[in-house]
Protein backbone atom coordinates (compact mmCIF):
# COMPACT_ATOMS: atom_id res chain seq x y z
CA UNK A 1 0.00 0.00 0.00
CA UNK A 2 2.61 3.08 0.92
CA UNK A 3 4.51 1.94 -2.53
CA UNK A 4 1.12 2.33 -4.17
CA UNK A 5 0.28 5.36 -2.38
CA UNK A 6 4.09 7.07 -2.76
CA UNK A 7 3.75 6.11 -6.93
CA UNK A 8 0.01 7.83 -7.31
CA UNK A 9 1.56 10.96 -5.28
CA UNK A 10 4.22 11.09 -7.50
CA UNK A 11 2.16 10.84 -10.47
CA UNK A 12 -0.28 13.91 -9.04
CA UNK A 13 2.75 16.09 -7.86
CA UNK A 14 4.12 15.49 -11.91
CA UNK A 15 0.75 16.33 -13.38
CA UNK A 16 0.27 19.58 -11.21
CA UNK A 17 3.92 20.81 -12.06
CA UNK A 18 3.45 20.49 -15.96
CA UNK A 19 -0.12 22.02 -15.53
CA UNK A 20 1.47 25.26 -13.65
CA UNK A 21 4.57 25.42 -16.37
CA UNK A 22 1.78 25.02 -18.98
CA UNK A 23 -0.64 26.77 -17.49
CA UNK A 24 0.61 29.92 -16.05
CA UNK A 25 2.48 32.96 -17.20
CA UNK A 26 4.06 35.66 -14.99
CA UNK A 27 4.74 39.05 -17.19
CA UNK A 28 6.54 42.16 -15.46
CA UNK A 29 7.89 44.91 -16.48
CA UNK A 30 6.55 48.28 -18.40
CA UNK A 31 4.65 50.52 -16.68
CA UNK A 32 3.61 52.04 -20.19
CA UNK A 33 2.68 48.48 -21.51
CA UNK A 34 1.47 47.15 -18.57
CA UNK A 35 -2.02 48.01 -18.99
CA UNK A 36 -2.31 47.12 -22.41
CA UNK A 37 -0.86 43.99 -21.79
CA UNK A 38 -3.88 43.07 -19.10
CA UNK A 39 -6.56 43.60 -21.43
CA UNK A 40 -4.59 40.94 -23.87
CA UNK A 41 -4.12 38.52 -21.05
CA UNK A 42 -7.70 38.57 -20.73
CA UNK A 43 -8.73 37.96 -24.25
CA UNK A 44 -6.16 35.33 -24.52
CA UNK A 45 -7.17 33.48 -21.77
CA UNK A 46 -11.23 33.64 -22.62
CA UNK A 47 -9.75 31.89 -25.27
CA UNK A 48 -7.24 29.47 -23.76
CA UNK A 49 -9.26 27.61 -21.13
CA UNK A 50 -6.98 26.36 -17.86
CA UNK A 51 -4.58 29.48 -19.07
CA UNK A 52 -3.45 31.88 -16.53
CA UNK A 53 -1.70 35.21 -16.73
CA UNK A 54 -0.49 37.41 -14.20
CA UNK A 55 0.71 40.68 -15.08
CA UNK A 56 2.47 43.15 -12.96
CA UNK A 57 4.45 46.41 -13.81
CA UNK A 58 7.61 48.17 -12.18
CA UNK A 59 9.49 49.32 -15.15
CA UNK A 60 10.66 47.94 -18.21
CA UNK A 61 14.29 47.44 -16.05
CA UNK A 62 12.31 45.42 -13.63
CA UNK A 63 10.82 43.56 -17.09
CA UNK A 64 14.46 42.65 -18.12
CA UNK A 65 16.12 41.85 -14.51
CA UNK A 66 12.77 39.55 -13.81
CA UNK A 67 13.28 37.68 -17.53
CA UNK A 68 16.75 37.27 -16.77
CA UNK A 69 16.69 35.67 -13.52
CA UNK A 70 13.64 33.46 -14.12
CA UNK A 71 11.26 35.27 -11.74
CA UNK A 72 8.92 36.13 -15.03
CA UNK A 73 8.51 34.10 -18.05
CA UNK A 74 8.23 37.42 -20.31
CA UNK A 75 8.92 40.69 -19.56
CA UNK A 76 7.77 44.51 -21.29
CA UNK A 77 9.88 46.68 -22.55
CA UNK A 78 9.20 50.26 -23.92
CA UNK A 79 12.53 51.06 -25.80
CA UNK A 80 14.33 48.87 -28.18
CA UNK A 81 16.59 46.19 -26.62
CA UNK A 82 20.06 47.92 -25.86
CA UNK A 83 23.83 45.92 -27.39
CA UNK A 84 24.03 44.59 -23.78
CA UNK A 85 20.77 43.16 -23.46
CA UNK A 86 20.63 41.23 -27.20
CA UNK A 87 21.00 38.03 -25.18
CA UNK A 88 17.39 38.50 -24.96
CA UNK A 89 14.28 37.89 -26.94
CA UNK A 90 12.52 41.00 -28.27
CA UNK A 91 8.72 40.81 -30.17
CA UNK A 92 7.28 44.11 -31.49
CA UNK A 93 3.75 44.33 -29.67
CA UNK A 94 3.25 48.27 -30.76
CA UNK A 95 4.66 51.82 -31.31
CA UNK A 96 4.51 55.01 -29.13
CA UNK A 97 5.70 58.19 -28.57
CA UNK A 98 6.98 60.15 -25.39
CA UNK A 99 5.01 63.73 -25.02
CA UNK A 100 5.68 66.84 -22.58
CA UNK A 101 2.55 67.42 -20.83
CA UNK A 102 0.75 70.33 -18.63
CA UNK A 103 -2.42 71.07 -17.12
CA UNK A 104 -5.03 72.00 -19.76
CA UNK A 105 -5.09 75.30 -18.11
CA UNK A 106 -1.91 76.12 -18.62
CA UNK A 107 -1.77 79.19 -21.69
CA UNK A 108 1.70 76.99 -23.14
CA UNK A 109 1.14 75.19 -26.26
CA UNK A 110 4.28 74.73 -27.40
CA UNK A 111 8.03 74.27 -26.30
CA UNK A 112 10.77 73.72 -28.28
CA UNK A 113 13.66 71.10 -27.61
CA UNK A 114 15.95 73.38 -26.18
CA UNK A 115 13.32 75.20 -24.18
CA UNK A 116 12.32 71.63 -22.58
CA UNK A 117 15.83 71.29 -21.87
CA UNK A 118 16.80 74.30 -20.21
CA UNK A 119 13.57 73.80 -17.98
CA UNK A 120 14.69 70.22 -17.19
CA UNK A 121 18.39 71.53 -16.20
CA UNK A 122 16.74 74.22 -14.00
CA UNK A 123 17.67 77.07 -16.13
CA UNK A 124 14.42 78.24 -16.71
CA UNK A 125 12.28 77.99 -13.22
CA UNK A 126 9.54 80.19 -14.13
CA UNK A 127 6.52 80.05 -16.85
CA UNK A 128 6.68 83.35 -18.20
CA UNK A 129 9.91 82.94 -19.70
CA UNK A 130 8.28 80.34 -22.36
CA UNK A 131 5.25 82.60 -22.98
CA UNK A 132 3.20 81.82 -19.62
CA UNK A 133 2.21 82.99 -16.60
CA UNK A 134 4.23 84.14 -13.86
CA UNK A 135 4.14 81.27 -12.20
CA UNK A 136 6.93 78.66 -10.70
CA UNK A 137 7.74 75.31 -12.95
CA UNK A 138 6.81 72.26 -10.84
CA UNK A 139 9.28 69.47 -13.08
CA UNK A 140 8.23 65.97 -12.64
CA UNK A 141 10.77 63.17 -14.19
CA UNK A 142 10.92 59.41 -13.90
CA UNK A 143 12.10 57.65 -11.74
CA UNK A 144 15.71 55.52 -12.84
CA UNK A 145 15.05 52.08 -14.75
CA UNK A 146 11.99 53.50 -16.11
CA UNK A 147 12.29 53.57 -20.18
CA UNK A 148 10.69 56.72 -20.23
CA UNK A 149 13.74 58.63 -18.49
CA UNK A 150 15.96 56.86 -20.96
CA UNK A 151 14.12 57.50 -23.90
CA UNK A 152 13.82 60.64 -23.21
CA UNK A 153 17.50 61.40 -22.07
CA UNK A 154 18.39 60.08 -25.56
CA UNK A 155 16.37 62.98 -27.38
CA UNK A 156 17.43 65.73 -24.97
CA UNK A 157 21.02 64.31 -24.62
CA UNK A 158 20.77 64.89 -21.11
CA UNK A 159 22.26 62.91 -18.49
CA UNK A 160 20.29 61.58 -15.52
CA UNK A 161 22.57 63.85 -12.80
CA UNK A 162 21.90 66.78 -15.10
CA UNK A 163 18.41 66.53 -14.40
CA UNK A 164 16.55 69.07 -12.08
CA UNK A 165 12.98 67.91 -10.84
CA UNK A 166 11.09 68.43 -7.70
CA UNK A 167 9.24 65.12 -7.87
CA UNK A 168 10.44 62.00 -9.72
CA UNK A 169 7.11 59.50 -10.25
CA UNK A 170 7.69 55.86 -11.56
CA UNK A 171 4.25 55.20 -13.50
CA UNK A 172 2.85 57.27 -16.24
CA UNK A 173 -0.68 57.41 -14.33
CA UNK A 174 1.36 59.09 -11.89
CA UNK A 175 2.63 62.02 -13.97
CA UNK A 176 -0.90 62.27 -15.45
CA UNK A 177 -2.85 62.62 -12.11
CA UNK A 178 0.15 64.93 -10.58
CA UNK A 179 -0.32 67.24 -13.48
CA UNK A 180 -3.53 67.61 -13.84
CA UNK A 181 -3.78 68.18 -9.95
CA UNK A 182 -1.28 71.22 -10.45
CA UNK A 183 -1.14 74.29 -12.66
CA UNK A 184 2.08 75.15 -12.79
CA UNK A 185 3.85 71.29 -13.23
CA UNK A 186 5.38 69.56 -16.39
CA UNK A 187 6.27 66.07 -16.85
CA UNK A 188 6.74 63.37 -20.05
CA UNK A 189 4.75 60.35 -20.32
CA UNK A 190 3.33 58.05 -22.69
CA UNK A 191 1.38 59.90 -25.65
CA UNK A 192 -0.75 56.74 -26.12
CA UNK A 193 -1.39 57.00 -22.17
CA UNK A 194 -2.00 60.74 -22.17
CA UNK A 195 -4.67 60.94 -25.13
CA UNK A 196 -6.65 58.04 -23.47
CA UNK A 197 -6.55 60.38 -20.27
CA UNK A 198 -7.73 63.80 -22.20
CA UNK A 199 -10.47 61.16 -24.28
CA UNK A 200 -11.33 60.68 -20.45
CA UNK A 201 -11.95 64.42 -19.57
CA UNK A 202 -8.27 64.60 -17.64
CA UNK A 203 -7.11 67.88 -17.13
CA UNK A 204 -4.16 67.83 -19.25
CA UNK A 205 -2.84 68.87 -22.65
CA UNK A 206 0.07 67.28 -25.25
CA UNK A 207 2.68 70.22 -25.64
CA UNK A 208 3.52 70.49 -29.10
CA UNK A 209 7.46 70.15 -29.66
CA UNK A 210 9.51 72.33 -32.28
CA UNK A 211 6.06 72.44 -34.22
CA UNK A 212 5.03 69.09 -34.50
CA UNK A 213 1.67 68.14 -32.72
CA UNK A 214 2.19 64.70 -30.42
CA UNK A 215 -0.26 62.15 -31.42
CA UNK A 216 -0.96 58.94 -31.97
CA UNK A 217 -1.26 59.49 -35.71
CA UNK A 218 2.62 61.60 -35.72
CA UNK A 219 3.84 58.29 -34.17
CA UNK A 220 2.24 56.27 -36.63
CA UNK A 221 3.61 58.32 -40.11
CA UNK A 222 6.96 58.78 -38.07
CA UNK A 223 6.49 62.28 -37.73
CA UNK A 224 7.19 62.17 -34.18
CA UNK A 225 10.76 63.04 -32.78
CA UNK A 226 10.23 60.82 -29.62
CA UNK A 227 8.85 57.53 -30.69
CA UNK A 228 9.19 53.86 -29.49
CA UNK A 229 8.68 50.15 -29.66
CA UNK A 230 6.80 48.89 -26.99
CA UNK A 231 8.31 44.72 -26.54
CA UNK A 232 7.74 41.84 -25.24
CA UNK A 233 11.06 39.96 -24.16
CA UNK A 234 12.01 36.49 -23.30
CA UNK A 235 15.29 34.84 -22.31
CA UNK A 236 15.53 32.27 -24.85
CA UNK A 237 13.53 31.48 -28.19
CA UNK A 238 10.17 31.10 -26.54
CA UNK A 239 8.49 28.00 -26.49
CA UNK A 240 4.52 26.40 -24.98
CA UNK A 241 2.64 28.72 -23.07
CA UNK A 242 4.79 32.07 -23.64
CA UNK A 243 5.11 30.98 -27.47
CA UNK A 244 1.16 31.31 -27.61
CA UNK A 245 0.90 34.77 -25.65
CA UNK A 246 3.67 36.33 -27.70
CA UNK A 247 1.98 35.15 -31.03
CA UNK A 248 -1.34 36.09 -29.84
CA UNK A 249 -0.14 39.60 -28.61
CA UNK A 250 1.58 40.01 -32.10
CA UNK A 251 -1.58 39.16 -34.25
CA UNK A 252 -5.04 40.90 -35.68
CA UNK A 253 -6.42 39.48 -32.64
CA UNK A 254 -5.47 41.96 -30.87
CA UNK A 255 -5.05 45.11 -32.87
CA UNK A 256 -8.69 46.59 -31.43
CA UNK A 257 -6.83 46.58 -27.90
CA UNK A 258 -4.01 48.58 -29.09
CA UNK A 259 -5.70 50.82 -31.04
CA UNK A 260 -8.13 51.66 -27.62
CA UNK A 261 -5.17 52.49 -26.11
CA UNK A 262 -4.23 55.12 -28.22
CA UNK A 263 -0.94 52.96 -29.16
CA UNK A 264 -0.08 52.18 -33.07
CA UNK A 265 -0.29 48.42 -33.92
CA UNK A 266 2.95 46.76 -36.01
CA UNK A 267 1.87 45.80 -39.36
CA UNK A 268 0.98 42.14 -39.01
CA UNK A 269 -0.19 39.63 -41.30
Amino acid sequence: MPLIFSALLVCLLSTLSINVQAGKLTVTGSSTLAPLMAEIAKRYEANNPGAKVDVQSGGSGKGITDTRDGSAQIGMVSRDLKADERDLKGFLIAKDGVSMIVHSGNPVNELSKAQIIKIYKGEIKNWQDVGGKNAPITVVSKAEGRSTLEVFMHYTGMKSSEIKAQTIIGENEQGIKLVSGNANAIAYVSIGASEFAVNNGVKIKLLSQDGIQPSTEAVRTGKFPITRSLILITKTEPAGEAKKLIEFASSKKVKDLIERQNFVPPTVK
